[in-house]
């Protein structure tokens, strides 16, 4: 990050994402890296693979952090992916136990989903060009009326109401260091750490794949984001993200 440059914080009342928001926005203006853009309410948020995201107004943390990491090769993209969602792991874990990450970047508690993640990625021949890293972290709403299978909230964990300017400072602190932990080429120290943190990232735990349901435990995930499964039988099977699932 350039040292003489200082970060935005843009507030929104509302915005359709604020993905799409901070896109618009640097087709007229280009904001500095680190920059961020915060909603109270978005009408149409996106989880990945075109899923929704349910979030009352006022009510929890959306916004959209940016980045130009041009020093990232395209097929290392998902160290992004991953610095991201050990921020949101590292900030909600000061509140509660039994936060982890599942792969490839949505946050748990236990074996409900708080905080959902989708990174939109701009390349510039085999480089990264800029990166927006969108983020909805359920902090004190207390009821969810989508069909969302399993969400839960911070304050539905803990029964605490939490200030969201404050989760949204210590989150940004965490991100800035990972991401210099980038600059500083220690990619390998932030993946372990990912894996250290990955939901039912040891023993055996059911996964779908099409129609076949099998039991499998987490071996590796490689640079590129790919899972490596290993079933008790000793077959090993490598996925792109939407091609297994796990069986909540």
């Amino acid at each position: 990050m350039n040292p003489t440059e200082t970060p935005r914080i843009i507030r929104v009342t509302e915005t359709a994402s604020t993905n799409q928001y901070l896109r618009e926005y640097l087709q007229t203006e280009k904001l500095p890296e680190g920059s961020a853009v915060v909603a109270s309410f978005q009408l149409a948020g996106r989880g990945q693979a075109g899923n929704s995201w349910e979030s009352a107004p006022g009510c929890n943390l959306l916004f959209s952090t940016l980045l130009y990491p041009n020093f990232i090769p395209a097929n290392r993209q998902f160290i992004i992916s991953q610095i991201t969602s050990l921020s949101v792991s590292d900030t909600l874990s000061q509140y509660t136990d039994h936060i982890t990450i599942k792969w490839p970047n949505d946050i748990y508690w236990k074996e409900k989903k708080i905080c959902g993640i989708l990174i939109e990625n701009d390349l510039t021949g085999q480089y990264i060009y800029s990166s927006i890293q969108g983020i909805g972290i359920n902090i004190n709403q207390t009821e969810f009326q989508s069909n969302a299978p399993n969400p839960v909230s911070l304050k539905q964990i803990t029964g605490n109401t939490y200030k969201l300017d404050e989760m949204l400072d210590q989150f940004l602190q965490r991100f800035y260091r990972y991401y210099i932990e980038l600059l500083q080429e220690k990619d390998q120290e932030v993946h372990n750490k990912y894996m250290r943190h990955l939901f039912r990232g040891t023993g055996y735990h059911p996964f779908r794949e099409g129609d076949r349901t099998f039991e499998a435990h987490i071996q590796a995930i490689e640079p590129t984001g790919h899972l490596i499964l290993k079933e008790k039988n000793g077959t090993t099977h490598r996925y792109a993200f939407k091609e297994v699932h796990f069986i909540l």
